[in-house]
């Protein structure tokens, strides 16, 4: 069993997973640091000033009257919607980032093969005697064939 476990985290694509996820894991600290350090404090300059969507719910119950969501759940059930506004815009910034990495793979991908295709030499015509010497064998096929 030991062996086996050995095997299977010798294989390439096991590997290559453990760092996707790993890379992924700190990128998401990158994205989050975007947003909540870059974005957020543009657009709460741009409301106005003080504007913070972690804090946004709608009480559900009426012995809620905080007005941090913290101390709001603490009273009463909340419908926390700024966190998932925060996560939504997380997401968005996170699928125009990976939307942008692969539309410039490709893009490179795509100029790689122009190069190979213009680098490639076209396929050489043979001289004239490997030609006639090819088509008086094609000729003596032809004829060796009994007709049907």
């Amino acid at each position: 069993m030991l062996n086996e476990f050995k095997e299977f985290i010798a294989r390439g694509n096991v590997m290559d997973l453990a760092v996707g996820v790993i890379i992924g894991a700190a990128f998401n600290k990158i994205v989050e640091s975007v947003v909540n350090d870059l974005v957020m404090p543009v657009v709460g300059a741009l409301t106005g000033g003080g504007f913070d969507f972690s804090n946004y719910f709608i009480a559900l119950s009426g012995n809620v009257t905080a007005t941090s969501l913290a101390a709001a759940r603490e009273q009463g059930a909340v419908f926390a919607y700024g966190n998932f506004i925060t996560v939504l815009i997380n997401f968005l910034i996170l699928a125009w980032i990976i939307f942008l990495m692969i539309k410039g793979v490709n893009r490179m991908r795509a100029s790689l093969e122009k190069e190979k295709a213009a680098g490639a030499p076209e396929a050489a015509t043979p001289p004239e005697d490997v030609q006639l010497l090819t088509e008086i064998r094609d000729l003596l096929k032809s004829q060796s064939r009994p007709a049907v």
